[in-house]
């Protein structure tokens, strides 16, 4: 075992920290008021290759191991979640999937243009019905011959409404269940597809999430992404990626509570001495630090598995699994070490407990990670 970083490694973690903080962190509260989308700073986000870090070169990417792409996503989600889960649907779901499953068409298209951050995408399973339940796709698309027909609502969908290419899951074949699933590469400007209203949310509200329809879109059947009904199989591959982008995600808000909660403890006063140094307080910063080392274990453990050619089924849903519950408890200790100024929006931290809810929920929720845990503990 080794647990010491390179220094690519540590050079990517210490760009990731500057740009958040030089270019996520001016603005950050405006932009979680106003639901703003933020547009420039993705811009110099794929300019910087952050879009793309796990893409092959030849294809416009960084070439970088998930190490890299784990470390970058703590220090940016420190800052600013709602701009690193554009971050993490981008890499993990989009580029990952057509890399991994595309034709070199598909790569030559959509892929170069992704990994640049020239266009942005998205990842489109979650439906009003089928959330969790991913086998209960109602989006369908009839095989047409030479095309399918696309029509149905996906919803909750991040960067829903900036996104240039969507990657859908669909029902094509009803009657062979979860192995009648597809996916597709859909393109915004075909005609049938409508992007719905953006979602009022809780936390991340910074990023884009849409409600989309499709009304009889035509899709090529070159845009099919695999052999027929290897739909389901690629959504459920993908997602393993996907949530170690979550967790690590998770992991950079519980970082940042922490971290923000430690550093005011040590200027705030009371009772003649700063809060640090009363054995309450004191506990609190063990106990969030301790958490945090272990997320970040099984975060590590799931980033090398995937690096290692492992499965990673498992050590990705440990990881997802855990990471988001530490970031629930440190975000609320880290607002309760603030105090009143914990529940006011300039000191940053009930935006980061808002911002952490959402880790327990998409790419698979806490109980979906605990359906696949145990499965994999039951399967021996």
């Amino acid at each position: 075992m080794d647990f010491s970083l390179s220094e690519e490694h540590l050079m990517i973690r210490d760009a990731a920290r500057d740009f958040a903080k030089t270019e996520l962190l001016p603005g950050v509260i405006e932009r979680d008021n106003k639901q703003e989308f933020p547009a420039e700073q993705v811009k110099k986000m794929g300019e910087l290759g952050f879009l793309g870090m796990m893409v092959d070169p030849q294809y416009g990417g960084g070439g970088m191991d998930t190490i890299s792409y784990v470390l970058a996503m703590e220090e940016l989600s420190k800052i600013d979640a709602s701009s690193s889960v554009i971050v993490s649907v981008n890499n993990s779901l989009v580029c990952y999937g057509i890399q991994a499953y595309g034709t070199e068409e598909q790569k030559q298209k959509y892929l170069t243009k992704l990994a640049t951050g020239e266009s942005i995408g998205a990842f489109c399973l979650s439906e009003p019905e089928a959330g969790s339940d991913a086998t209960s796709q109602r989006t369908t698309a009839i095989d047409m011959g030479d095309h399918y027909l696309l029509n149905g609502t996906k919803n909750w969908i991040t960067n829903g409404g900036t996104a240039d290419y969507y990657l859908v899951i669909a029902q094509t074949d009803k009657e062979k269940k979860h192995r009648g699933i597809n996916a597709f590469i859909v393109e915004k400007t075909w005609e049938g597809f409508e992007v719905g209203p953006k979602e009022d949310k809780l936390g991340i509200r910074g990023s884009d999430t849409h409600t989309l329809n499709f009304n009889d879109v035509k899709v090529p059947k070159e845009n099919r992404i695999g052999e027929d009904g290897f739909g389901f199989k690629f959504a459920m591959k993908t997602l393993s990626g996907g949530r170690i982008g979550i967790a690590a995600q998770a992991l950079g808000i519980a970082s940042g509570a922490y971290e923000m909660a430690r550093d005011y403890s040590k200027i705030r006063k009371a009772f003649g001495t700063e809060i640090c140094n009363h054995q309450a307080i004191a506990f609190k910063l063990a106990d969030m630090h301790t958490k945090i080392e272990a997320a970040r274990h099984l975060i590590m453990k799931a980033a090398w598995d995937k690096d290692q050619g492992n499965n990673y089924d498992m050590s990705s849903a440990l990881a997802k699994l855990y990471a988001s519950q530490v970031a629930m408890e440190v975000t609320v200790e880290a607002v309760q070490i603030h105090g009143g100024n914990g529940f006011v929006k300039e000191y940053h931290v009930e935006r980061l407990m808002r911002d952490a809810k959402i880790t327990q929920i998409y790419e698979g929720t806490s109980e979906v990670q605990k359906i696949v845990i145990s499965r994999g503990l039951l399967r021996d």
